[in-house]
């Protein structure tokens, strides 16, 4: 399967195609990076690089949709935002 973008995830069903948008968010870490996803409980994922954490996150998302569609649960509607501000530097 191709890769999709990281933010367009794809949620296939037999007669339509339907693309959500989930808010990941990535921390830098000591040891590389964490990933999640707040719309999707327990839903993350670690890698070394910001390439990886991509690709991890990406994996675990879609594999996380799955076990919810198996189970019978629907995904949820994307509602979490991001808000980046510019704030002076008072230090």
């Amino acid at each position: 399967m191709p890769m999709i973008s990281l933010f367009d995830f794809c949620i296939f069903t037999i007669k339509t195609l339907k693309v959500m948008r989930y808010l990941i968010v990535i921390e830098e870490t000591d040891t590389g990076f964490s990933a999640y996803v707040p719309d999707l409980e327990g839903c993350i994922s670690v890698g070394e690089t910001r390439s990886e954490i991509e690709d991890n996150i990406q994996e675990a998302i879609l594999f996380h949709l799955e076990g919810m569609r198996e189970d019978g649960i629907s995904a949820p509607t994307p509602k979490t935002e991001a808000l980046s501000l510019l704030v002076p530097n008072v230090a």
